[in-house]
């Protein structure tokens, strides 16, 4: 049966009808299953968060709240080392070949270290610490997890989207080494 929802922009849908949102969980969880899983195992990928968690490994927690403001206070600015080597490597051009690609059904795409980190991006993230949110706590270190969020307003993309995010884990020992988030257009689902 299809359902016919009444010709209101995505917006007034969502907040009209908080329940509405979870009618977009079965089709984040087909694209995740048809478009994104393989991603996680891509070569590209694995060896940027191996790459990042040798790096990282010793960060405590006051280094990574650093790291954030300093990403925080340089996301508008070009130019800042910190957010250019998150954009501008093999694993960033991987992900924002898979965002081209798919038609604007994808808004973003980054992966992260196993700290929350970010490691590779498609755009600038609002922050660089992931760690503290949902799309990392409720995946890493499960190996094969799973997170869908709710459709909600991007901050990073001024869209409506919803997030699918997976444990990047190593395909030889199956140690979790990262996430993978990607957002996806809410209306796209329509």
């Amino acid at each position: 049966m299809t359902r016919i929802l009444p010709a209101l922009p995505l917006a007034a849908l969502l907040l009209a009808t908080p329940a509405l949102a979870d009618e977009f969980t079965p089709a984040l969880e087909a694209y995740l299953a048809s478009d994104i899983a393989t991603w996680a195992a891509d070569p590209v990928l694995l060896e940027a968060i191996r790459s990042q968690n040798a790096a990282t490994a010793g960060h405590d927690q006051a280094t990574i709240d650093a790291l954030d403001l300093q990403w925080r206070a340089e996301v508008s600015t070009a130019g800042s080392p910190l957010i250019e080597g998150v954009l501008h490597s093999g694993a960033a051009d991987f992900l924002r070949t898979r965002v081209a690609v798919s038609e604007g059904k994808i808004t973003e795409a980054f992966v992260t270290d196993a700290k929350g980190l970010n490691v590779a991006a498609s755009d600038p993230t609002s922050d660089y610490w992931q760690g503290d949110e949902d799309k990392y706590l409720k995946v890493f270190p499960t190996v094969g997890g799973h997170h869908i969020s709710d459709v909600e307003l991007d901050e990073s993309t001024q869209r409506y989207q919803g997030q699918i995010s997976v444990t990047v884990s190593d395909p030889a020992t199956g140690e979790a080494l990262g996430t993978l988030t990607v957002g996806v257009d809410a209306e796209s689902l329509m």
